[in-house]
């Protein structure tokens, strides 16, 4: 992890892990996916309160997964004391 990266992921550490996951996964990947895959390539066999409780659900698990992610490479690149 790079300086510039590890000052960033610092930042980004200090706001929390559930605005994090709220903003990078459910937004950022989640909605899109949902209009995505509701109202221009939907499925026929899928509600759309299903397919959003899908993709939001979906999101949150990204944003975990990249949270973890991040909180992984920043402790390693963290100097030992």
């Amino acid at each position: 992890m790079k300086a510039s990266e590890f000052e960033r992921w610092a930042r980004t550490r200090a706001r929390g892990k559930y605005r994090f996951v709220l903003f990078s996964g459910v937004l950022a990947y989640g909605l899109p996916m949902f209009v995505i895959m509701t109202f221009i390539i939907p499925h026929p066999k899928i509600t759309r309160p299903e397919s959003a409780l899908l993709w939001l659900l979906t999101g949150a698990g990204y944003g975990t997964a990249m949270w973890l992610m991040q909180e992984y490479r920043y402790r390693r690149a963290a100097p030992k004391s």
